[in-house]
């Protein structure tokens, strides 16, 4: 290859899938239309404090009305897979019982627009929002949630699977159980071990029973689920930091994908974790194992880790990115193209993963719009960096077989609200206009070969 410029999606071959992701919670508004019933984000975001600006979802994008449109965008930058998420309380308002046939209807026709213009639908079952009358019930600290969202599979698979052939069961689990109950920054606002815990094992338990009923209900269909993970390395070759690191490294890429993978739990390298036997039950060690057909990686950053002895548990902290890089985004994150290639290369020498996506992967930078312009240079450059690190591990023979942008449209970016923007598509809050900058032209162009 003479140089980054040149390298196009062409040169990842025919098969390679190439799309753009979002979710219900971040873009849908209409938040209690048609029959919705509230979900946990929708009662955290009433709580004065816990989002920045007391942002709120109630409308977001207003996806649920302008999803025609922004589907076009989609076609007219020739973007051929569209991951989106289904909101389990438009489903079953009540989290379990009454299924909503205004909500079925409503994903009936975005799946069947999406066919229509062309676009492969790819459908995320769990992105965060669960229904908040099952939160009254303990949320993913009861046990019982396993079978109250092997219902909500089952409805899904059932109405949907003959159109849909890539299912996600869940989405980040250890983002929603570890910000959710454990560190309480994100809904249902929980904190601590006594939740954290229980809510971890339950997910997991869940992604495999999901997994088995999608498998089962849609055999055509291909089944995973999506894995947040940074690239994590010592502040110095200390043991004390290696060794931290290797703590980190296994509570925040490794607690989910190894026992669904029919490794268990890291217990080895985070000796706290042995607590997590307490919620488990004879034979759970099989009924953790999900059989999935890919595992979508979402790396966005890597983190830099030393030795703490007075943060509890795992006794290591993160060494801010603003301390060490100038380089950073509107997250904090700090942009380094090669973590993605690591992460990529980690999960592809797990034995049992068929198959790689990428299926988040961008960026929060300030955009610069002038004349009806939206400028986004940085965006542009982190995106071309980080897909040519996805390329060199596809050279390098790692199974990667997709790559999806986060985000479409500008969003609810959960406790940050819309104060960072990821979107190749800028929404304007108060009229909804939608602009495509200059980083969806960028990667219309890419996936064109122009």
């Amino acid at each position: 290859m003479g140089g980054e410029e040149q390298l196009q999606a062409s040169s990842f071959g025919e098969k390679f899938s190439w799309g753009v992701s979002s979710a219900a919670c971040q873009t849908e508004g209409a938040y209690l239309d048609d029959g919705k019933g509230p979900s946990i984000w929708d009662t955290f975001t009433d709580r004065k404090g816990k989002i920045c600006n007391n942002d709120h979802a109630r409308v977001a994008c207003n996806f649920y009305h302008l999803y025609p449109e922004d589907l076009s965008i989609i076609r007219q930058l020739n973007i051929p897979n569209f991951r989106f998420s289904l909101a389990w309380s438009r489903i079953i308002p009540g989290g379990t019982g009454a299924v909503n046939p205004m909500g079925l209807d409503y994903y009936d026709r975005l799946i069947d627009n999406c066919l229509e213009k062309g676009i492969d639908p790819w459908v995320t079952l769990y992105h965060w929002d669960l229904p908040q009358a099952l939160e009254l019930k303990g949320g993913w600290t009861n046990r019982d949630v396993v079978s109250w969202f092997s219902d909500y599979v089952s409805v899904c698979a059932k109405r949907f699977g003959d159109r849909v052939g890539h299912w996600m069961v869940m989405n980040e689990p250890m983002v929603f159980t570890g910000a959710g109950y454990f560190l309480g920054v994100h809904a249902p606002g929980r904190r601590g071990v006594r939740n954290f815990f229980p809510a971890v094992h339950h997910s997991v338990l869940a992604m495999a029973e999901g997994a088995r009923i999608l498998k089962s209900a849609c055999p055509d269909a291909e089944v995973g689920s999506t894995f947040s993970c940074s690239m994590i390395e010592p502040q110095t070759t200390s043991r004390w930091d290696t060794a931290a690191a290797n703590r980190v490294d296994a509570l925040l890429n490794r607690l989910f994908i190894e026992p669904a993978l029919g490794m268990g739990y890291p217990v080895k390298d985070v000796p706290v974790l042995r607590k997590l036997e307490k919620y488990m039950l004879p034979g759970d060690d099989q009924k953790m194992i999900a059989n999935l057909d890919f595992a979508g990686v979402q790396n966005y950053t890597r983190e830099i880790v030393s030795f703490s002895l007075f943060t509890p548990y795992v006794h290591a902290r993160l060494v801010d990115a603003k301390r060490r890089t100038k380089d950073i985004t509107e997250m904090n994150w700090e942009v380094y193209p090669p973590s993605i290639y690591h992460m990529l290369k980690k999960f592809d020498a797990y034995p049992g993963i068929p198959k790689l996506y990428v299926t988040e992967n961008g960026a929060a930078f300030k955009d610069v719009e002038t004349a009806g312009r939206v400028h986004d240079e940085r965006r542009i450059n982190y995106l071309k960096d980080y897909i040519a690190q996805v390329f060199k591990a596809k050279q390098e023979g790692c199974k990667v077989e997709g790559y999806f942008v986060w985000t479409l449209t500008d969003n609810f970016e959960w406790a940050e609200g819309y104060r960072p923007k990821f979107g190749i598509v800028k929404v304007d809050p108060e009229t909804q206009r939608r602009t495509v900058k200059d980083s969806g032209r960028w990667y219309g162009d890419f996936l064109s070969g122009r």
